[in-house]
């Protein structure tokens, strides 16, 4: 088992010292530490338990430093929140305890150091205050140890604890990509690039590739150590030193994040549940400006509390938006901090909901918290991957969009699409991911939109898809709807032809008067032959002595076009089909008889009797047609 355990605590409480009583590792590694005898950033030791081996993380305990105690304490599986005996319960231990809480870290040991310095009834009084200061917390049953880091006095009972409550922790699970913040980047003499972390979740093999996010940059591992060792592979909750190839480490800070190539996705607007610390000098308010610690980085944001007050009161916990000044990349639970913009102190702390959420109307607040809510009770994958897929609604998502916001691996999230499709709750449309519900509200949507076209357009042989799905929410992906209508088409619900939809059921009936104006146009045509009128000239002969209009008329022949019985060459000229197929047959047995394939405008005009009008309007429609090609002033007659 390994386990990564820090350290919390105020100041000059000895939490350095009593890293190095346990595993003989002075963690403070900068000179400026060395020189005033405080440390300032994160220092990091190792110990070999046995069947437990792990990793510290050493934390700064002045105020001024909070932001580098932040970016260590984010990946920590037991604190060991430190308390001098002499000097008791102190501001910064009461903010890295609160930071703690905050981040959902739920194990830990209480030690009170410096007990050398003290008489027995201090070190009682240290107790209670420290037992005080804990009550009602996930440390309120936790060990108290005595030590002494200088005579070494409770050192082995520390180990014990230790072994003990990092033997029992729960492991961290595979589901996930890998995703390393990085909290160190430097340059290593005969090795180049290094970055260290603490790998959040999956794991890192030497060889393979890498994602530099925000930057998206692509870095290869080179190598790879844990506990100053040399490895193939490293886990989930390990300490890590990577050996990067294809980047300086001056491009690497910290706050950065290395994951699974081309999965997650930096974003601005996050979603989430904000618990405000009972000792919080005001309520969070919208438009409030705090800092946010999540993962290893510091970034500044604008919070939009998404309730009707526009506060969350000291003590108490709720939905609100970050809105931040810098990208970062999240995933859903993952917990941070928000400390006030000036003076710094911690206020806050919540979990991400959604790491990639829009701005809110006021008048949607009901339904993003419904939405919210959700997702903060589901259970597992599944829920979370259906509760997803509902709130999309008829846009579905993609697999790499749920990927993105769950962080699961392809074969874990795979599973848990496979599942759902298995079980007929998902349906994979073309692509996008779209539950069975919403797949079936869609269908009615469609039937329903074709049902109004048809009582508005009785005439009318269909609606194209476009318009169909435009009517229907104009940013549905075509690829669900292009599976709805074949699911609908499959079912003999609905009726697909030549790029136009309508229900089977349809059927176009003509009142008498209706049917003596088609048989009107249809007369008109036919008895044109190839000499036809301009269409406004036709459409106004068929209704003379009617009271039909003009624009009526048009959808009467309208069921000529989609019937194929009338043919559409120009914007003016409509012919009869018969007298088009009457002429390409004169044209192909002409080019027969005389052994020349090639005809120009002349010719053509001879040949079907009619004027230039006419000619030129019929060839450029053959050339479209493919019945004859044009090459220079001629043109071949196709066979």
């Amino acid at each position: 088992m390994e386990i990564i355990v820090g350290t919390a605590g105020h100041i000059d409480h000895g939490k350095t010292a009593l890293i190095k009583a346990l595993t003989g590792i002075d963690a403070d590694r900068l000179p400026e530490e060395k020189q005033r005898g405080i440390t300032i950033d994160l220092g990091f030791a190792e110990l070999d338990l046995g069947d437990v081996r792990v990793g510290f993380v050493d934390v700064p305990g002045h105020e001024r430093f909070v932001k580098n105690m932040l970016a260590g304490a984010s990946g920590i599986d037991l604190v060991i929140l430190v308390i001098a005996a002499d000097e008791g319960v102190m501001p910064q231990t009461r903010e890295h305890f609160d930071i703690c809480r905050l981040l959902g870290i739920n194990a830990g040991i209480v030690v009170l150091t410096k007990t050398d310095l003290v008489d027995p009834e201090t070190l009682e009084l240290a107790k209670i205050e420290a037992v005080e200061l804990v009550a009602n917390t996930f440390l309120e049953n936790a060990d108290v140890v005595c030590v002494s880091s200088k005579t070494g006095d409770g050192i082995d009972a520390l180990k014990n604890a230790i072994r003990q409550i990092g033997a029992n922790l729960p492991p961290r699970g595979r589901r996930h990509i890998a995703r390393l913040p990085i909290d160190r980047s430097f340059s290593m003499k005969g090795f180049g690039t290094v970055v260290t972390g603490t790998l959040a979740s999956g794991e890192i093999a030497e060889g393979t590739e890498l994602e530099l996010l925000p930057t998206g940059t692509i870095v290869r591992v080179r190598g790879l150590q844990t506990h100053n060792k040399k490895v193939n592979a490293a886990r989930a909750g390990q300490r890590v030193a990577v050996n990067l190839g294809g980047i300086d480490h001056s491009k690497i800070t910290r706050g950065m994040t290395l994951s699974s190539p081309n999965v997650m996705r930096p974003m601005q607007i996050i979603d989430a549940e904000i618990e405000v610390l009972s000792h919080a000098p005001k309520p969070m308010r919208s438009r409030q400006r705090v800092r946010v610690h999540i993962g290893t980085i510091e970034v500044l944001a604008r919070i939009q509390v998404l309730n009707e007050t526009g506060e969350i009161a000291a003590g108490a916990r709720d939905f609100a938006q970050m809105r931040l000044e810098t990208p970062v990349s999240a995933i859903l639970d993952e917990k941070f901090i928000l400390r006030s913009y000036s003076p710094q102190a911690t206020i806050a702390g919540g979990k991400v909901i959604d790491a990639f959420a829009a701005k809110h109307r006021r008048k949607d607040l009901g339904e993003v918290r419904e939405f919210l809510a959700r997702l903060l009770s589901s259970q597992n994958d599944a829920d979370t991957v259906r509760i997803l897929l509902d709130h999309a609604g008829f846009s579905g998502l993609s697999f790499s969009d749920i990927q993105a916001c769950t962080a699961l691996t392809n074969d874990a999230l795979a599973k848990v699409i496979g599942d759902g499709i298995a079980s007929r709750k998902i349906v994979d449309a073309g692509g996008r991911l779209i539950t069975v519900e919403w797949v079936e509200a869609l269908a009615k949507a469609v039937e329903t939109a074709l049902a109004d076209f048809h009582k508005r357009e009785p005439l009318a042989k269909g609606i194209t898809r476009e318009a169909l799905r435009d009517r229907i929410y104009g940013g549905l992906h075509n690829e669900v709807f292009s599976s709805v209508v074949l699911s609908l088409e499959s079912s003999g619900r609905i009726v697909s032809q030549n790029e136009k939809i309508r229900l089977a059921s349809h059927r176009t009936t003509l009142s008498d008067a209706e049917s003596v104006l088609s048989e009107k146009i249809r007369a008109i045509y036919k008895n044109a032959g190839l000499e036809v009128p301009r269409v406004e000239e036709a459409l106004a002969e068929s209704i003379a002595g009617t009271k039909f209009t003009i624009q009526e008329a048009r959808k009467y022949l309208q069921l000529f076009l989609d019937s194929g019985e009338i043919v559409k060459v120009t914007g003016e000229f409509y012919f009869a089909r018969k007298a088009i197929d009457d002429l390409i047959v004169k044209l192909r047995r002409k080019s027969t008889e005389t052994d020349d394939p090639t005809i120009d405008v002349t010719g053509f005009k001879t040949a079907a009797g009619i004027s230039r009008k006419y000619a030129i309007p019929l060839l450029e429609y053959f050339d479209r047609e493919r019945v004859t090609q044009r090459f220079g002033d001629k043109r071949i007659i196709l066979k």
